[in-house]
């Protein structure tokens, strides 16, 4: 086994888990994701080998298929990840005392994570419109905790009264445009708009949800 991969084989099982549980920024899955979100940019995820993603990450091939078992095995549990990164940074808005400023640095939070890897967004938009897709069900499963963390926020809000408005909305509907809101403007920010800045785009978003 590569000294790049050394981790015990417990770790690769931690790793298929579907709970959300805290990420290590040093560890050989964030190269992983590192190497293979940056090669998805570049060229696509059809194009892109797991003998390339295992250079990129200092791993090799032969314990990348011995702990993931396929290409698209690995993509999906790195997707997982990505989230888990995203969760993380995601607590930071959930503990602020004030629920329209946590709101904010949630959707901050957020767009600063797409900034830091666009194609992770760019494979999630594209995926989740594909039919049938390798990673359907972890797309779906990941979508669902992130609109839950959302509605978590907004319940927050209405919790306070300052709010009225978010009271009279179905406020799963509202997590699920503010998602939606969200993935477009930081992908179109990346796109089309690079010149737009993040407190721009959290301004569009509070606004479209009344937390101005």
């Amino acid at each position: 086994m590569s000294a790049a991969f050394s981790e015990p084989l417990q770790e690769a099982a931690d790793f298929a888990e579907t709970t959300r549980r805290r990420v290590r920024a040093t560890d050989s899955k964030h190269r992983l994701f590192e190497a293979s979100m940056n090669l998805i940019g570049d060229r696509g995820h059809h194009r892109v080998t797991v003998d390339e993603i295992a250079a990129a990450a200092g791993v090799s091939k032969g314990t990348v298929y011995y702990n993931f078992g396929s290409k698209a095995q690995l993509i999906g549990q790195l997707m997982r990840f990505g989230a888990d990164v995203l969760f993380e940074r995601l607590e930071k808005g959930t503990a602020d005392p004030d629920p329209a400023s946590g709101f904010r640095d949630m959707v901050a939070a957020s767009l600063e994570f797409m900034d830091e890897y666009p194609s992770f967004a760019q494979l999630w938009i594209s995926e989740q419109w594909q039919s049938p897709s390798d990673w359907g069900e972890t797309l779906a499963t990941l979508r669902g905790e992130i609109i839950g963390v959302i509605r978590e926020a907004l319940d927050r809000l209405y919790s306070t009264g300052n709010h009225p408005g978010l009271g009279a909305t179905d406020r799963e509907a509202m997590a699920t445009a503010v998602f939606g809101a969200v993935l477009i403007i930081g992908r179109d920010r990346h796109v089309f708009h690079p010149e737009r800045s993040i407190a721009t785009c959290v301004q569009a978003v509070s606004a479209f949800t009344g937390v101005a």
